[in-house]
């Protein structure tokens, strides 16, 4: 994995942990939105994912943000859930 594929990984990594730590006190107010994220924060909510993926690229010009869906639901990633 190179030094930039590794840093992003990283940042999701860590954005979700904090997501998760986070969830139970934004659920009520943004249930089903997308949660976009850098650095641990969450800097703003969206109703479509391809509204928060280009607001990430355009506030973040390195590209290293994440998206999270607010929800309890799990979410089944198929088979890389399972790796």
């Amino acid at each position: 994995m190179d030094a930039s594929r590794q840093r992003q990984q990283e940042e999701v990594d860590r954005n979700y942990d904090a997501f998760m730590r986070m969830l139970g006190g934004i659920l009520p107010d943004h249930r089903d939105q997308l949660a976009l994220m850098k650095d641990q924060e969450i800097v703003g909510y969206f109703d479509k994912p391809g509204e928060a993926y280009r607001a990430g690229l355009e506030r973040f010009a390195d590209g290293v943000f994440s998206i999270q869906e607010v929800t309890d639901e799990p979410i089944d990633l198929g088979f890389w859930s399972h790796v």
